[in-house]
């Protein structure tokens, strides 16, 4: 039974409070060796990383690498599912990356569809954590 990476590197956690998360698509990255061996090695950072589309082609923006500030890295998607993230960008959806997974021979990214939430949408979900806090 083939199984994919499971270990999260890291985690975007802004996008949860900034975005409504939709659905979710699992990517590969085009890497070189020195940007695998920092990711295992967790100097990484999804923070303030953006996903965009040009030239039919699917990129990841600002990733931050070690003591590199800002790169650029192609993802590896199957046309269906750019065609199907294209449509998602027209519909008002922006791409969003949520999480990095590396616990195998894979390293991949988690993007999601996300649409984003006004300043009393941020405000609910901060009294929903406490009070769901609080009762625990």
């Amino acid at each position: 039974m083939k199984k994919g990476p499971t270990d999260n590197v890291t985690v975007n956690r802004r996008a949860r409070y900034d975005y409504q998360l939709g659905e979710n698509l699992l990517c590969g990255m085009s890497l070189t060796g020195l940007e695998v061996r920092a990711i295992r090695d967790h100097h990484v950072q999804l923070k303030g990383s953006f996903v965009t589309l040009k030239d039919g082609e699917l990129w990841l923006n600002n990733l931050t690498l070690g003591a590199e500030t800002a790169r650029n890295i192609k993802l590896l998607v199957t046309k269906r599912q750019l065609r199907d993230l294209a449509r998602a960008r027209q519909d008002g959806y922006a791409l969003v990356p949520v999480k990095l997974l590396g616990g195998d021979r894979h390293i991949k990214l988690v993007i999601a569809t996300a649409r984003g939430k006004k300043k009393y949408d941020k405000r609910e979900t901060i009294k929903k954590r406490d009070y769901d806090r609080g009762r625990a």
